[in-house]
């Protein structure tokens, strides 16, 4: 029998904040628990015939104190009289029928606040109503086997590998849910690659070449950038302006007249909007400032390059810019082209092109002890991506597009 505590008040139980478990004392080993993120629950603490048990009684402040005693206590009788209020809890929840689509539809919903997009949540839900569901989508989560998961991923494993990879992942997570929340027992999970799934399918490596972004050489740079701004509309000028920052395509549609500092010459961008998720400086050219001082501003929106109806534009306009001028190239890859110029054409330290493009430089602890973010180092090499590719290569350098642009 748990040591009964002195009893806390309810407001002594809304004062505690050290993480831990937490005696409340009337009812013997009935704890609240605190978790480092600050989460609190009821457990209570107690011997089931021989063995020890902690049985949940709920969250708090949702369930309250007196409500977490009477529960306790009501346990503490079932016990008494011969019940296991631990195994009848199982048993009530297996009767529903957890299916695997269930259980990753509740999966999904748990973790959509955390998730950067419902973009996200919802590439999550199609993925798995494709390739997972028509399998076992309708077996009880706690039945799904090896033989099962292979059944989904093997038939795409060799042509759709980044598919079947992130199908992959996404299975183990659900089933790894499903073991926390007492719907299928612990072991192996048979979707783990490591040890596991490894010895069923070849590496990624050997059975898919990484795709790279179809980028311009840097000689075809000055010819392309004279034929865009001949191109007119706003998807036009989204695609320079994305060549002059070198910043990706989401950044620059969703970019708005609130982040930039003309006189500065600084767009500063939140951390939300980023893929990173922390706020990045972009140093802006004279040319970058010259395109955004001959742009029309509209009343009603804040967005620099707004879309129909004042949205901001699609991920595809861009896209469909290159394509009328018959590229072959991806918005995206003009972010290649540039880190390519920096290393092959001038003497930019690699942390500085790094850092202009976004990227993280160095290890965890590097970027702990990193307070400066380079960016009048960053400000000078923008000034010169600009100015080169505003300069005409010399004779003979230029390839990639010429051809296709005598034809458009």
């Amino acid at each position: 029998m748990p040591k009964l505590a002195k009893p806390l008040t309810a407001l002594e139980v809304k004062r505690l904040a050290k993480p831990g478990p937490h005696a409340v004392g009337t009812v013997p080993g009935l704890r609240l628990e605190i978790k480092d993120s600050g989460a609190r629950s009821w457990v209570l603490r107690t011997m089931i015939g021989s063995r020890r048990a902690e049985l949940g009684l709920g969250g708090f402040p949702a369930t309250t104190l007196a409500q977490a005693i009477d529960y306790a206590r009501e346990a503490l009788q079932a016990i008494r009289a011969g019940t296991d209020p631990a195994a009848e809890r199982r048993a009530k929840r297996t009767t529903v029928e957890w299916t695997f689509e269930k259980t990753a539809k509740a999966y999904i919903a748990a973790h959509r606040a955390g998730w950067k997009n419902a973009k996200h949540a919802d590439q999550w839900g199609n993925t798995l109503q494709a390739y997972a569901y028509p399998h076992f989508g309708e077996k009880h989560v706690r039945d799904v086997t090896k033989a099962d998961v292979l059944a989904a991923i093997e038939p795409i494993w060799s042509v759709k590998n980044e598919t079947a990879t992130r199908v992959r992942n996404r299975i183990e997570l659900v089933l790894n849910y499903a073991v926390q929340r007492e719907l299928r027992p612990e072991g192996l999970n048979p979707a783990r690659w490591r040890g596991n799934l490894d010895a069923a399918l070849p590496k990624a490596s050997k059975v898919a070449a990484v795709e790279h972004h179809s980028a311009l050489p840097i000689d075809a740079m000055h010819e392309f950038m004279v034929r865009l701004r001949k191109a007119e509309g706003m998807g036009a000028r989204a695609l320079e302006f994305a060549i002059l920052c070198a910043s990706r395509s989401g950044e620059v549609r969703g970019a708005a007249w609130s982040e930039i500092d003309l006189q500065a010459a600084t767009w500063s961008i939140p951390g939300p909007r980023m893929k990173s998720g922390r706020a990045h400086r972009v140093a802006l050219s004279e040319r970058a400032l010259e395109l955004l001082d001959a742009l029309p501003r509209f009343e009603g929106t804040d967005l620099v390059f707004p879309g129909q109806g004042d949205k901001a534009l699609s991920d595809m306009t861009l896209t469909a810019v290159l394509r009328r001028m018959k590229v072959d190239a991806t918005a995206h890859g003009f972010r290649s082209t540039f880190r390519d110029w920096c290393s092959e054409r001038t003497g930019t330290p690699a942390e500085v092109a790094e850092m202009a493009l976004a990227h993280a430089v160095g290890d965890a602890t590097e970027q702990a002890y990193r307070r400066s973010d380079l960016f009048e180092k960053r400000r000078e090499l923008m000034e010169l991506w600009a100015k080169f590719i505003d300069t005409e290569p010399p004779s003979g350098n230029v390839r990639a597009i010429r051809k296709k642009a005598a034809a458009a």
